[in-house]
């Protein structure tokens, strides 16, 4: 009997699965057919001179545990912090990259009351929870790499973003340079926006991946730059690599090699950091050799990405130095 129940709950759970994979596209088609609308009419949104001391702009498109924009982790909201202070002069937004509406789970959403239950769950340490909204997300990336509907998808998250910088003060006119910084899934839909993105603000735009999942996206050889930072024990950054064949060393006239080729992608290894949590990118209470914690490994490096100056202690691979498996 108890064998039949847990079959029974694996069947459950993998037509949970699939039924999640076939509505994931559902919300960047009902974008794309205007059953949404726009956030804003772009008219109301205030113009560069509310805040002309922008300088530079920085959108975080955070992991695929936040439910929205306003439920990052404390090691996240940390970094975001501290990258202000160092940043003072740089505008530092924040989205919510699994919408391409950017309008959070828990509002605004048919199931929101379900979203608002997982993440009350999550918090008091259901793990259960967690996961769920996690394979929610997963999803999301996984629209963001396909074929078929990524066009969308990363053009629908393009617009998001865009109306996040106008809002904030940003002016297509001035051609202020924007920084996509993208953690986790998020470095997939960073990816994907970014071309789409350029074409609407016609200003540079550089990709930084934080331990990214990222496919051999189309537009990446149009970028200015990509940077993919990785840790040596991260095994879910690994996984763009495993699961999108362009980014195979033996395909080389994907658009992921290709901008290898054209040093438009660079690799960085941070140090032994893990994908999350303690160890991982943004802990600051584990410490590298030098004293310094891994959170300010990171930010030194993202610091000095932005920034345009040199980059301590970091190990950069070029074309021919790459390692089969990164």
């Amino acid at each position: 009997m108890a064998l039949t129940d847990v079959a029974m709950l694996i069947v459950i759970a993998v037509a949970g699965f699939l039924i999640a994979g076939a509505l994931s596209p559902f919300e960047a088609l009902g974008w794309w057919a205007g059953w949404f609308g726009s956030e804003e009419p772009e008219d109301s949104l205030p113009e560069v001179s509310s805040k002309p001391q922008m300088k530079h702009a920085v959108v975080f498109l955070s992991g695929i545990h936040s439910v929205s924009g306003e439920s990052y982790s404390e090691r996240e909201l940390a970094f975001l912090e501290k990258l202000r202070e160092r940043l003072p002069d740089v505008e530092v937004i924040e989205v919510f990259p699994y919408s391409v509406t950017n309008r959070a789970l828990t509002g605004q959403r048919f199931f929101a009351w379900f979203w608002r239950w997982a993440l009350k769950m999550k918090v008091s340490g259901a793990g259960v929870a967690g996961f769920v909204i996690n394979l929610r997300n997963l999803w999301q990336v996984a629209v963001s790499a396909d074929r078929r509907y990524g066009p969308i998808y990363n053009q629908g998250s393009a617009d998001m973003i865009y109306h996040a910088l106008i809002k904030a003060g940003y002016s297509k006119d001035h051609k202020v340079p924007v920084t996509l910084i993208g953690y986790s899934g998020g470095g997939q839909i960073a990816a994907g926006a970014a071309p789409h993105l350029k074409h609407m603000i016609n200003a540079p735009i550089t990709v930084i991946s934080l331990g990214g999942v990222i496919s051999s996206d189309l537009g990446l050889p149009a970028l200015e730059h990509v940077y993919h930072l990785y840790g040596q024990r991260d095994n879910v950054q690994r996984l763009g690599l495993i699961f999108f064949p362009g980014r195979w060393r033996i395909l080389p006239y994907s658009s992921w090699n290709q901008a290898i080729e054209k040093h438009i992608i660079t690799l960085i290894k941070l140090g032994p950091m893990d994908h999350t949590g303690p160890k991982g990118y943004l802990d600051s209470d584990t410490y590298t050799p030098d004293g310094r914690s891994y959170l300010d490994v990171t930010l030194d490096t993202i610091t000095a990405l932005i920034s345009n100056r040199p980059r301590p202690q970091m190990n950069e691979l070029t074309p021919d130095t790459l390692p089969t498996r990164v």
